[in-house]
């Protein structure tokens, strides 16, 4: 028996996860990862994907880690990095994601009443239902707490009136989590938490093109919308509190997929195959550029290492009661080698890696440009690396404020 700490037998686990797999998952859906988070993206969804997320939802492996009586499948961290292992040697991959999984529901069950939990966890546990984050606004970015957006009490519902910006996903989300000044007279202390409809009148969403050509951000505007007062979430004027709890929920699951390589171009295209193929191998079957080759070296080492430490950060963060406010560090650090690993791919392709069209550009070439240009915005969503930093001054190592 292979007990790995805690009583949990992890060859057993893997011979019930591997059969349950084989059982439930479409193989027609193998490898096929857009097919199957087809729901997530909001792309139209084949009866097989469709089944696939109803039975990973069904069984609460969506969410793995999360308890069992909000959902999830209450695995450990380690049973869930088997699950993980058993579904990357089929092709299959989670089909239940985005911000309800990333960052509102692990808010939802630490400061959820139990009204709003059995209203909004079995949305995001199914992969039914997408959230957007109504959080940054045109006057209110690094000063979150700045925010205007306004909601006035109306007896029995909110009318709320504003602009937020950045939202992703906005324009197809079901429902946003949304910082609103409820107190115009206090900054911090004046802020409140609502679920706000995305199909409630008054809505109104537009895409902003981004550099790479898509369309992910949104401006999100709201003109008198009805909010009905039992989706407060948090306490009135408490929002500030329950905001800064999920920014650690996000940072924590940004930094995850930023440094880990789960993201576009390099996912698929590893940096130093590419170098190989497009600068060349000396005789010995090195990188023939000597520098480059220290360079890529470098990268992959401080990768690897941060792949570790997140990985410990996760283990530990389930012991003590969820991520810390060490998460800034990890988000500012993921960031960083996201970005060098992508700046690294474009220098490795030459003159193939500034193609944005055309006949004389692969497909992955023409995507590893794109991405490139993407991963600029990894430093400034989810906080931006100088206010990440900023944290970790004063909450992590107690430094003073500047005089």
């Amino acid at each position: 028996m292979a007990d790995f700490g805690g009583g949990v037998d992890l060859e057993a686990f893997r011979i019930e996860a591997r059969t349950w797999l084989e059982a439930n998952f479409p193989k027609t859906l193998a490898n096929d990862p857009a097919a199957q988070t087809a729901k997530m993206q909001a792309l139209p969804e084949s009866e097989e994907a469709r089944a696939w997320r109803r039975a990973m939802g069904a069984k609460g492996w969506g969410v793995p880690t999360w308890p069992k009586d909000a959902g999830g499948g209450g695995l450990s961290r380690a049973e869930a990095r088997v699950l993980q292992e058993e579904m990357a040697r089929i092709g299959a991959r989670n089909p239940i994601g985005g911000m309800g999984v990333m960052m509102f529901g692990p808010t939802l069950i630490e400061y959820g009443t139990e009204a709003l939990k059995k209203q909004h966890l079995p949305g995001i546990v199914s992969g039914e239902v997408r959230w957007c984050q109504g959080y940054s606004e045109p006057g209110s970015g690094s000063d979150l707490a700045s925010l205007q957006t306004k909601a006035e009490d109306r007896g029995d519902h909110y009318l709320v009136n504003g602009q937020k910006i950045w939202t992703s996903g906005a324009h197809l989300a079901d429902r946003c989590f949304c910082l609103v000044r409820t107190d115009p007279s206090k900054k911090h202390e004046g802020i409140s938490f609502l679920l706000i409809d995305m199909k409630t009148p008054g809505v109104e969403t537009r895409p902003i093109r981004l550099i790479n050509g898509t369309s992910p951000f949104c401006e999100t505007f709201f003109t008198d919308v009805k909010v009905p007062k039992d989706q407060l979430f948090g306490p009135l004027n408490g929002g500030w509190t329950v905001a800064k709890r999920l920014l650690q929920f996000e940072r924590d699951n940004i930094s995850a997929g930023l440094g880990g390589g789960n993201i576009g171009a390099a996912q698929v295209w590893p940096v130093q195959d590419a170098a190989k193929a497009y600068v060349g191998v000396d005789e010995t079957g090195r990188l023939a550029d000597a520098d480059f080759r220290r360079r890529i070296t470098d990268h992959l080492i401080e990768a690897k290492s941060f792949q570790l430490t997140v990985r410990r950060a996760g283990d530990e963060s389930r012991s003590n009661q969820g991520p810390s406010a060490a998460t800034s560090i990890m988000k500012y650090a993921g960031a960083k080698i996201a970005q060098d690993r992508n700046e690294l791919l474009i220098e490795a392709l030459g003159h193939q890696g500034l193609g944005w069209e055309g006949e004389g550009f692969s497909e992955a070439e023409v995507n590893a440009l794109r991405t490139m240009l993407r991963s600029k915005a990894n430093s400034i969503e989810g906080g931006t690396s100088e206010i990440n930093l900023n944290v970790v001054a004063k909450r992590v190592l107690g430094l003073p404020d500047p005089k």
